[in-house]
């Protein structure tokens, strides 16, 4: 699979994928990820990439013409016939992402992340996109975290990335009937700290005792915390 982000800030991105597991998923083949520039398509000597709104208003908003160049670019730098592309608008208005979301995208054979910045977009780069995402009902400086979220998101799902059990059971992963669950509560050594104990039967080595555990706590604790997840 191949990730590419348009970003104005594309060196952003250089701590977090450096590290862990999407640095070992780009080593191994499974993963490539590709930054396009927005400031390469920028207008003029000096590469503009943003005007004052119309109607007045406080901020720049990243031009249309610039964004659209920037998108095609990506687009069109794969020849494979049949190809599965998406490109998706990084914008606090998109729907909001979730684990259902993030499945669906290692499908792809290429994944077109835009991050905007500033004030935003002009809008009709709308028409030019698949989707819009929201990570959130809050608003950031850009795009370039969201991103993050969203290729750490989906790197993980790719196939071979992660051994091959390790997403059988997790939050919003697990399920009860048909409603999504929270995952159980995890322990390791020491036995007891400060006075908190395991409990007992993760102890007992009876695997179907453990498994009604684990089950009966995702399902507490996703009433506990998350109930919305149960009445969908």
């Amino acid at each position: 699979m191949t990730i590419s982000i348009l970003t104005l800030f594309p060196e952003m991105f250089l701590g977090p994928f450096s590290h862990s597991i999407i640095k070992n998923a780009v080593n191994k083949g499974l993963l490539k990820i590709n930054f396009v520039n927005i400031r390469g398509f920028g207008i003029g000597k000096h590469k503009t990439v943003d005007d004052k709104p119309y109607g007045g208003g406080q901020g720049m908003v990243l031009k249309v013409d610039v964004l659209y160049k920037a998108i095609e670019y990506a687009r069109n730098s794969f020849k494979k016939r049949n190809l599965k592309q998406k490109v998706v608008l990084l914008d606090p208005s998109g729907v909001k992402y979730n684990q259902k979301k993030a499945k669906d995208f290692p499908s792809l054979d290429h994944l077109i992340v835009v991050c905007g910045h500033y004030e935003g977009f002009d809008n009709r780069i709308r028409r030019f996109v698949d989707e819009e995402i929201s990570i959130g009902d809050y608003v950031l400086t850009g795009g370039e975290i969201p991103a993050m979220v969203i290729v750490d998101s989906v790197a993980r799902l790719v196939k071979g990335v992660l051994p091959e059990n390790a997403l059988d059971i997790e939050s919003f992963s697990g399920t009860e009937g048909k409603n999504v669950l929270l995952e159980y509560p995890q322990y390791t050594r020491p036995e007891e700290f400060k006075n908190l104990k395991v409990p007992k039967t993760l102890l007992s080595g009876n695997h179907k005792e453990i498994e009604n555990w684990r089950r009966e706590q995702s399902i507490k604790i996703t009433k506990n915390r998350r109930p919305d997840l149960l009445k969908r």
